[in-house]
């Protein structure tokens, strides 16, 4: 038995689901694309999409990443890994099973931090897949990477607090149902550098809350928004902060943990499926009296790119263990080495996957220009690569400087 094995019920539903791409998501795609350009509105809401969620809903297909009984499909990080990056192979699939983010880490939080009426009035729905979320951390005036730099204020006036400042990329929020928001903003400047946070429960069409722009992204509007957010004078009940004032900074570490890793499982399955489109279209195009798959550099493309997504599954799947096993906290070397090796592994894959296929590769008659939009941004979101490698290079010299210390003091003896 490997350590990588998965239980019977977690293989059933990675066949269960791979039926459900074959049979359902993949044909769906182009009747997706066809409602939203009829629609004229890069926001809607597609039919074809609902209509996803109840078959996935059928099959038991439904909030796959809820590792909670009850609420989720109580799949561990390793189980739900592989089902992950099934999804990932369609822009589609996560939300058609109900677990797409913002929502999927949105929920966590609500299932740990929420009251029982944010359970009630937000985390049901959202499990029923009938409303959407966004979170509003990064600002466009402080470089968020250090989320100790979030200015957007948090002043307490008796039982509430009013909030004050400006968000920017809340992916989700201009989702056709996205109905609340968790906000991060500051309540205290005077305490230790991370207890000046808080997080709060915001209706989105509370007033004062103003969507002022969805963002685009390499010239794309994501269907879901990444909406820049003017909060001014946002009365805000104290009953919704989430576990309490100065929490805020720790939360968004429980949240961007697992999300971190939700997302490279993602990017591992767009790589696969443009490895999958580089091979076909290789085969198919001939060039020069040849298949372009005879040409030395692109078997060479092809080789690595089995060679790179192996490496990345495996170091996945080493984080999803260590994530189930000594918790996130001692994982956290491994998600934000994933965190780096994913997107940057999966681009350079869906970057060769569009030169194979010329210029078709840089149009919308195939999904690479989109992945590559996608990666290239994942690459930021959640921490850009070099907050990342600065936390991974800290913790190695620290083992140095251990050593260097304890062989000093062992010589003053």
């Amino acid at each position: 038995m490997s350590l990588f094995d998965l239980s019977d019920r977690a293989q059933q539903l990675q066949s269960d689901l791979l039926e459900f791409m074959d049979s359902h998501v993949y044909p769906a795609e182009a009747v997706y694309e066809e409602q939203m350009r009829e629609s004229g509105d890069p926001h809607f809401q597609p039919p074809v999409l609902e209509e996803l969620k109840v078959e996935a809903r059928r099959r038991g297909l439904w909030n796959l990443f809820h590792p909670h009984p009850g609420t989720g499909a109580g799949l561990t990080n390793l189980e739900y890994a592989p089902l992950a990056e099934i999804m990932g192979r369609s822009h589609i699939a996560s939300e058609a099973c109900n677990c797409n983010a913002p929502d999927t880490g949105n929920m966590e939080v609500l299932e740990l931090f929420g009251t029982a009426e944010h359970k009630e009035k937000y985390l049901t729905p959202l499990l029923e897949g009938t409303m959407a979320s966004a979170f509003a951390m990064t600002e466009p005036a402080v470089a968020s990477s250090d989320a100790t730099n979030v200015e957007l204020s948090m002043v307490r006036d008796g039982d509430e607090y009013v909030l004050n400042g400006r968000k920017w990329f809340a992916s989700n929020a201009l989702h056709r149902n996205c109905r609340v928001l968790i906000v991060m903003g500051k309540t205290d400047r005077s305490a230790a550098p991370h207890r000046q946070q808080s997080m709060m429960v915001v209706p989105i069409d509370a007033p004062g809350v103003t969507v002022m722009r969805g963002l685009p992204v390499f010239g794309y509007q994501d269907r879901e928004g990444h909406a820049e957010i003017d909060f001014a004078d946002v009365r805000v009940p104290a009953k919704d902060v989430l576990k309490g004032e100065g929490e805020g900074f720790a939360i968004s570490q429980a949240r961007l943990g697992p999300g971190r890793i939700h997302h490279c499982m993602r990017a591992i399955g767009m790589a696969e499926r443009a490895l999958e489109l580089m091979c076909r279209r290789a085969s198919s195009r001939v060039t020069f009296g040849k298949p372009v798959s005879e040409n030395a550099n692109i078997q060479d493309w092809i080789a690595e790119a089995r060679i790179e997504i192996e490496m990345i599954r495996l170091l996945t799947l080493k984080a999803a263990y260590l994530m189930d096993t000594v918790g996130n906290k001692e994982a956290r070397t491994e998600i934000a080495a994933i965190k780096v090796a994913a997107p940057n592994i999966a681009l350079k894959i869906v970057d060769r996957a569009i030169q194979v296929h010329g210029g078709a590769g840089v149009t919308d008659d195939f999904p690479l220009a989109m992945m590559y939009a996608h990666l290239r941004t994942l690459r930021l979101a959640d921490g850009p690569d070099e907050v990342h490698k600065m936390s991974i290079a800290r913790r190695e010299l620290r083992k140095y400087r251990t050593k260097t210390e304890n062989n000093q003091h062992g010589g003053n003896k």
